[in-house]
């Protein structure tokens, strides 16, 4: 029997690349995205930090099962400004399309999921590290990693596995410079297929749950100071 997995975001550079992969691996693919996706998918048009169109869309959709759910859309700029400036719409527009709408297709989703299915969150190095001003996207983000070692425990009784992906630096720009790939111990920026990669595997590890897979090409291990 054909697999079947959801990935959130599927029109995104990395859930675009998760789509394909999973594709060509013979899964059915779905994903749910307010944009339409290149890949040659299932489209479910779908703002999933809005409860209402979740439900809707599973309804949609109507699958009896599904094997793996990728939490991987939410707002992608991670700068909000001076936290002086920031409003509490903004706040919840970041932390709505990441935290709030990886919960709702959670909730959904887990009647679905048949025994040694699989979740994986997809969160960020943000979630470990920061830059100014980003403090709702490194919020969201941290938030899914306690969302994904809780869960991890909380549905173990039901064999489903939960996992994450923290992406580090992923582009398909051509313009980069030879220190923007150097600095990385991998001797290279992070493409969209490394993390494709990371989710083929933890769907079938399956003596993997509760953990993180950084995905960063080093740079959260590399210590950095000014000379």
């Amino acid at each position: 029997m054909k697999k079947h997995a959801i990935v959130t975001g599927g029109a995104g550079l990395i859930g675009s690349e998760i789509c394909r992969s999973l594709t060509r691996a013979g899964w059915e693919v779905a994903t749910f995205d307010r944009e339409k996706p290149d890949a040659d998918i299932r489209h479910i048009e779908c703002d999933i930090s809005d409860e209402d169109q979740v439900a809707d869309g599973f309804k949609a959709l109507g699958w009896d099962r599904l094997d793996l759910l990728v939490n991987n859309a939410g707002v992608a700029d991670p700068v909000n400004g001076p936290i002086a400036e920031l409003s509490l719409a903004d706040w919840r527009k970041v932390t709505d399309s990441h935290l709030t709408g990886a919960f709702l297709m959670v909730r959904a989703a887990v009647p679905l999921i048949v025994e040694g299915g699989s979740i994986v969150n997809m969160i960020s190095t943000r979630a470990f590290m920061s830059e100014p001003y980003t403090e709702a996207y490194a919020a969201s983000k941290g938030g899914l990693f306690g969302f994904t070692h809780a869960l991890a425990v909380s549905l173990g009784e039901q064999r489903l596995r939960v996992n994450a992906i923290a992406p580090g630096w992923i582009t398909t720009r051509e313009d980069l410079r030879d220190k923007d790939h150097a600095q990385h111990p991998a001797g290279r920026v992070g493409r969209p297929s490394d993390i494709a990669d990371a989710v083929l595997y933890l769907a079938s590890a399956g003596f993997v749950t509760g953990q993180v897979i950084t995905v960063d090409g080093g740079m959260t291990r590399k210590m950095i100071y000014e000379e």
